[in-house]
């Protein structure tokens, strides 16, 4: 039986062999931090291209070029009241210019690093199984190829054309499993069939329930959405709220953050309401890609889940063409965005169009006024979803100024607080026991844990604290390859 040691002997050799140093959690938060010589070479690297040396690019500070970037601010955009009808300040904090396109290849680095700093993965003997419903593959098998290790990506057949091109590209073992979005035990069940049939030759690297998912969004989202706050605001503002679609509940990591810096913050979490989870133990059948949905994942902190919200999957859709279509800007224009705003709209994937919606209800729901700052996240941008305005031509037709016209301001500025629930102690209670069905029943998870999650008050404090520990053990382990 092959030893800890040695899996660790023939990780650091594949990492020599391929020049594969690993960034640390700081330097992913400030990359100011990175080596001077690491940061002479990415000026020379395209943002996506597929060289070890990008891992250092997987930070929200990425200058928004394509290729030679150096570092900067937080990319993000402040939403004006023209486009979202509130007063407060909605500020977007922008994924596209992560490698990818997507923020996701941080979600994926902490599970799979994690893993092997520690010896429990074997880069030259196992692949990385990525369970997803879209992005979390793609970063997955992304991060998978600069750290020299193999991916499987497994997710639904119905999701879009662009992610399944990218996936080939990178050489993932694509495995497509029935429906859509909102078949994510499809995906559990065939993953459970791969284990089976092949053992110890995959890890399954899940991101619903891995906690270097959340811990990544805890270490950098976090204090990303903190440092926008503190250099673009004043004192006469107030960090209100964080509005985020649930997901993998990976990105809500950085709603723990907050809690300990700003205890006042109302954290939300949306939904689609064609598939209402969360708010109404449902079931159904939704389009918002990348959002997750008939389960709660098992590293939701629910405790922090201040407000619940479903999100109606026709509305993002026609916001989708609003915001991309030319008659749908040209609206826009008409009533008074800013063309610097027209320009940006193309940083919204669908699930990003989702979470604004989500940020504008509970904006209107809390009576948010100028002051008042509410922050949520792009995760992708209109590179993965080109396919999806194609078919809506095909299948509805052409998007006419009328249309435009009505999703503007019979949609748009009619946002309302239909189907959304501000939580008390017995709702958050309720939607975490909801676990039980997915994690204890089907996935081995002990009822111990589940009991823990909630009534230890130092369970989600003590996983967060493991960055520390393992950005010691990523300084440990780079010294060992002997490139630094």
């Amino acid at each position: 039986m092959t030893t800890t040691k040695q899996i660790l002997e023939n990780t650091i050799q594949r990492c020599r062999e391929k020049n594969i140093i690993i960034p640390t959690y700081a330097q992913m938060r400030n990359p100011e931090s990175i080596p001077d010589d690491i940061r002479e070479k990415l000026y020379s690297i395209g943002l996506w291209d597929l060289n070890p040396i990008n891992l250092f690019r997987i930070t929200w500070k990425n200058e928004p070029v394509k290729t030679g970037g150096r570092f900067g601010e937080v990319n993000h955009v402040v939403l004006p009241e023209s486009l979202t009808g509130v007063k407060a300040k909605i500020v977007v904090l922008i994924g596209k210019y992560f490698p990818t396109g997507a923020h996701k290849v941080g979600a994926t680095f902490g599970p799979l690093v994690e893993k092997l700093i520690t010896g429990r993965f074997d880069p030259t003997t196992q692949k990385a199984l990525w369970p997803s419903t879209g992005n979390y593959c793609r970063g997955g098998a992304y991060d998978g190829y600069l750290l020299g290790c193999p991916s499987i990506a497994v997710l639904p057949e119905e999701m879009s054309q662009e992610r399944f091109d990218w996936l080939h590209k990178v050489g993932a073992e694509v495995i497509k499993t029935p429906g859509g979005e909102s078949n994510v035990k499809e995906i559990y069940d065939k993953v459970k069939q791969l284990k089976a049939e092949r053992g110890d030759e995959i890890v399954v690297l899940n991101q619903f329930e891995e906690i270097g998912n959340s811990l990544w969004h805890y270490a950098v989202t976090g204090p990303a959405i903190q440092e926008v706050f503190q250099t673009k605001f004043d004192d006469k503002h107030n960090l209100r709220a964080l509005f985020l679609t649930q997901g993998s509940a990976g990105t809500l990591g950085s709603g723990d953050y907050l809690k300990t810096e700003y205890p006042t913050i109302k954290i939300g979490a949306g939904e689609a309401l064609q598939c209402p989870t969360l708010l109404y133990n449902g079931y159904g059948y939704h389009r918002i890609e990348g959002i997750g949905d008939k389960h709660v994942p098992w590293i939701h902190n629910l405790k922090n889940t201040d407000m619940v919200a479903a999100i109606d999957d026709n509305l993002v859709m026609n916001f989708l063409r609003l915001f991309n279509e030319a008659e749908g800007q040209q609206v826009l224009v008409n009533n008074g965005v800013d063309f610097k705003i027209i320009d940006k709209l193309e940083n919204f994937g669908i699930s990003s169009i989702a979470n604004i919606v989500g940020a504008i209800k509970m904006a209107k729901y809390y009576e948010m006024n100028e002051n008042d700052v509410i922050f949520t996240v792009a995760t992708d941008s209109m590179e993965m979803y080109q396919s999806r305005l194609v078919e809506a031509r095909e299948n509805i037709g052409a998007y006419t100024a009328i249309n435009a016209s009505i999703d503007y301001n019979g949609r748009l500025l009619e946002i309302g607080t239909d189907n959304l629930l501000e939580t008390s102690y017995y709702d958050r209670k309720r939607m975490h026991n909801l676990k039980y069905f997915t994690w204890v029943e089907q996935q081995g998870k002990t009822v111990e844990e589940l009991n823990a999650q909630w009534y230890d008050e130092n369970y989600w404090a003590s996983q967060y604290a493991k960055v520390d520990k393992w950005d010691e053990q990523i300084k440990e382990f780079n010294k060992k390859t002997g490139l630094i």
